[in-house]
Parts: C-alpha cells; structure tokens; sequence
C-alpha cells in the first residue's frame, strides 16, 4: 500500500555499538532505505507501542554515521512514527508511515548531525539496555 519495493527494506538489519570496549551487536527489525539510503528504522512489536519508542528512535540515532530522520514502532495493526532528531512523536496509525514517493524525498535532505560525543555513549547504553530486554532475539550477543 505503500509502494515500497522488497529491494527497499532490509529485514533484520545488523547493528552493533561499542561499549567501554565491548561490541553490543543486534538487529533492527526493518531498514527502509531508498538509493542506498537508510532512513526509516522499524520496530514490530506486539503490545505497547509507547513502550518501544525509546529503543527505536536510538536504533535510527545509531544505525548509521548520521541518524535515520524516522523512527517507527508498529504491531501491524496500528503505528507511532517519530522525529528521530527529537524523540518526539509525528504521526499515529498506519496511515501516517510515509509513502515511498514521500520517504524519497528524504535521500536528498540535508542528514541529521551526528549524536554529540557526550550524549553518544549514553544513546548506546539506552539502546543495549532496552534491546536486551527482547524474548526470542536471534543475532544479539556482547
């Protein structure tokens, strides 16, 4: 429905931070990136969708050398889309994951800074922290 094709998401995506010298390694659920572009990090969940909402906006602050611009966290049947810059929520429901026409225009954007130095190993502690919380996680190891 949103015009994404399959050549577009990466599924299980690889992601590891180091912390105090230790590779913390894991996955995100769903990468959309367009011409090679990550910009969209996704976390399916079944339940409370608030409460996945810190973890994936630091898995799109951390996935790449420059955060993703989106966050989602859906259980299929509904969605919260989120500013990653702030944390902050943008859009609910379904109908307000971009598109892909609307995502494109994302690639030629200017990139979000990077975390500063002294909120980047707090944004990796963050990240491990609610993480490794996840039952029945394939991928995750230190």
């Amino acid at each position: 429905k949103k015009a994404y094709p399959r050549a577009d998401i990466v599924i299980d995506a690889p992601i590891q931070v180091e912390i105090d010298g230790e590779w913390y390694r894991s996955t995100v659920d769903l990468v959309i990136q367009i011409e090679g572009v990550p910009l969209v990090a996704v976390k399916c969940a079944a339940g409370s969708l608030g409460s996945r909402e810190r973890e994936i906006v630091s898995a799109a602050r951390l996935y790449a050398a420059a955060p993703l611009p989106l966050a989602i966290v859906t259980d299929g049947s509904d969605a919260t889309v989120l500013n990653t810059q702030t944390g902050k929520p943008i859009g609910k429901g379904l109908d307000a994951i971009p598109s892909r026409r609307d995502a494109a225009k994302l690639v030629h954007a200017d990139p979000l800074p990077p975390i500063a130095p002294e909120r980047l190993t707090r944004e990796k502690r963050v990240f491990r922290s609610y993480d490794s919380m996840n039952v029945n996680v394939r991928g995750r190891s230190e």
